[in-house]
């Protein structure tokens, strides 16, 4: 039995053409009618008994009107839009068909005359021409739009009536903020209202902008939250500076309002100002300073046409030196990291954003001494960013042979084969944690300095030959095959020290988020933490630049600006969010984790800064110790890793003189030469 196939029924779009169509057909006729009407004093009698040839000439005019109006209209796509959504662009193409179709109307109507040889007329009356084609214009546009009025006016009701409706306030009556407004009362699936506009231009205060009225300054939006029972407060100013947004944001945040903001003017690019630009107020909105501006040419004359290795590849720090380097012209691109989910996601970010690179994702350990020795081997690259590491402090507490075989084995693995393969610059990603490290994590890192450090010393002294390669296992061929096979080398070892970077993995602002997402608790350890805080471009491309700097054996530190307290951070992004802390979202402080302090530092006090070109990059002045005793004791740590992994912190110990553990709760000892300093800070 054959199925029946049922028919499809006719569109409603297909409909509503058809209806327009014989709508268009019926008013652009009847339009020139109505004008001889009026022309003749709305006498219809005594336009049929004093001039019926007019009456003539429009009716044998109105099969050629009809089909050229509709051909017209098609050509401007009068058929073809979206009604409901009906804005300036279609109230153009009306008026652009109706000025083609009175051209027509004119020459064709006054042609007809002609060729017809009316006795006592040759043309229509000029008020014909001018109310026919003023009337179709009204009539052919109001069709059109009043589908969108009623919409309009149904939306406003919904919003009026609804219990989930917002109230709105918008900061900014500029550009930016008209269009806004203008895109917000065109929404007809939206339940936000605008009912305030703020504005500190005081020629603008007490005029109106489509009926709303610009109610005051920053100043006021406290108490114009309060008069107007304002739900949401939305910034759009793309324009403003960091210090005026901070201030903004903080007036804003103490109203418990939910805040939205316009991205920077540069992150907008050709995008459509609208409600949909909006987007989520970030704690870095919060830093209240200009964004960090490098230099980027000094970038690209040094990267361009260079063979490049980014260890570490796929992490937070790692990914966006991977972003940064494409953008530069590299000859090639070695992406090397253990993690192969993030390496697969910035390969493919590459790929897409960077179809001409020639990028290569390789999967390993850098402490594996073979693989990563034979990375070098094969593609010789010309920089090294190492920022391959273990880097969450409490977990490595727990682990700490595992922070030096990757941190401090792989950094010495890393820079052995950079070394002994030609790499002209090597920069390793440090940390302010290396500063007086409290935790192994930190002393691992600080381990990674005094080692580049060292390289840095044998290659000037042209004692590279000396080394010995670091592995596990007792594998001659392999340590044949590292001794004989570089050549001499005058790599540049460096390191880069900075610390916290907003949004980067392991960082408190993503564990924030998730916590106030989930209706809180927000754990804080400590209410006097401080830490230091950048955002991950901004500390990317300074390493960048740091790595232009180079000579050999620095260590540049990175002005991270003011420190910041974890608990104003944790405050700031609960009223954010659009709650209250401690009513809202709870704060519990949970203590200081292991191996944790209250205070980051960027020196230690036996050690001083000099400048560079770029007052944001300082050169840490070295300190003296012993290269060839550190070596030996490196070799020592890697037995002792695998041995007795119980020895581990205690070695660490008495070969980084500046480490001293802090225990199982931290320590809250303030560092003598920057504690009233950073206290200072901290209260400002």
């Amino acid at each position: 039995m054959k199925k029946q196939i049922k028919k499809s029924p006719i569109s409603r779009g297909l409909i509503a053409k058809i209806l327009l169509i014989v709508y268009d057909v019926f008013v652009v006729n009847l339009s020139y009618l109505l004008a001889l009407w009026l022309r003749f004093d709305c006498e219809i009698n005594a336009l049929i008994e004093t001039e019926p040839e007019f009456i003539e000439a429009w009716i044998k005019f109105v099969p050629i009107n009809t089909v050229c109006c509709l051909v017209v209209f098609s050509i401007f796509k009068l058929y073809r839009s979206v009604w409901s959504f009906a804005s300036y662009r279609e109230f153009f193409n009306v008026f652009y068909a109706t000025g083609v179709t009175f051209v027509i109307h004119t020459v064709g109507v006054t042609s007809l005359i002609n060729l017809i040889d009316m006795k006592n007329i040759n043309r229509m009356p000029y008020t014909y021409y001018i109310f026919g084609t003023l009337l179709q214009f009204i009539l052919v546009l109001a069709v059109r739009f009043a589908y969108r009025f009623i919409l309009l006016e149904r939306s406003r009701r919904k919003v009026a009536n609804s219990k989930k409706s917002s109230r709105v306030m918008l900061v900014g009556a500029g550009a930016a903020g008209r269009m806004v407004l203008h895109d917000m009362n065109l929404a007809t699936d939206s339940l936000d209202k605008v009912v305030c506009l703020i504005d500190d231009n005081p020629h603008k205060i007490g005029k109106y902008i489509d009926g709303l009225c610009i109610s005051g300054n920053r100043y006021d939006i406290p108490h114009l939250v309060e008069k107007f029972n304002v739900d949401k407060i939305y910034i759009t100013i793309p324009t403003i500076s960091p210090i005026d947004k901070k201030e903004i944001l903080e007036i804003c945040k103490e109203t418990e309002c939910e805040l939205k903001i316009l991205p920077d003017i540069y992150e907008l690019h050709d995008e459509k100002i609208g409600k949909n630009t909006l987007v989520d107020v970030d704690i870095e909105d919060l830093l209240g300073r200009d964004p960090i501006v490098v230099d980027m040419r000094e970038i690209f004359d040094f990267l361009q046409d260079k063979t490049i290795l980014v260890t570490g590849g796929g992490g937070s720090i790692g990914s966006e030196l991977c972003r940064q380097i494409a953008d530069h012209n590299p000859r090639k691109l070695i992406i090397f990291d253990i993690y192969e989910n993030n390496a697969y996601d910035i390969e493919q970010e590459l790929r897409e954003e960077h179809p001409e690179l020639d990028l290569e994702v390789l999967i390993g350990s850098v402490r594996d001494s073979r693989k990563i020795f034979d990375v070098f081997a094969k593609y010789k690259p010309q920089v090294v960013y190492h920022a391959a590491a273990h880097k969450h402090v409490p977990l490595m507490e727990h682990s700490p042979q595992e922070a030096i075989k990757n941190n401090a084995l792989g950094t010495y693995k890393t820079a052995y084969a950079a070394a002994l393969n030609g790499c002209e610059r090597f920069v390793l990603i440090s940390t302010d944690k290396a500063v007086n490290p409290t935790n192994i994590m930190g002393a691992s890192k600080r381990l990674c300095e005094m080692i580049v450090q060292s390289f840095d010393k044998l290659i000037k002294e042209d004692k590279l030959d000396t080394m010995r390669p670091l592995y596990e296992h007792d594998d001659s061929e392999v340590e044949d095959r590292f001794i004989h096979s570089g050549s001499k080398t005058q790599t540049e070892f460096v390191a880069v020290r900075f610390g916290n970077v907003l949004g980067s993995n392991g960082s408190v602002v993503p564990v924030f988020k998730k916590q106030i997402a989930k209706g809180g608790p927000v754990k804080v350890t400590h209410p006097d933490i401080i830490r230091y805080f950048m955002t991950i471009p901004e500390a990317v491309s300074l390493v960048l630049q740091a790595g232009t700097y180079a000579a050999g054996g620095e260590i540049f530190v990175l002005d991270m600006g003011a420190p910041v307290k974890i608990d104003t951070l944790a405050r700031n992004l609960i009223r954010l969010s659009g709650f209250k802390p401690d009513v809202d979202i709870k704060i519990e402080y949970t203590g200081l984790r292991p191996g944790e302090k209250l205070y980051e530092e960027r020196l230690m006090e036996t050690e001083g800064l000099r400048t560079t070109p770029n007052k944001l990059i300082s050169i840490c002045n070295p300190t003296d110790f012993d290269a060839d005793q550190l070596f030996s004791n490196i070799e020592t740590l890697m037995h002792i890793c695998y041995e007795k992994p119980e020895k581990v912190k205690e070695f660490v110990e008495s070969i980084v003189p500046t480490y001293h553990p802090a225990g199982e709760h931290g320590t809250e000892e303030k560092p003598k030469a920057y504690q009233e300093q950073i206290e200072a800070m901290a209260t400002k």
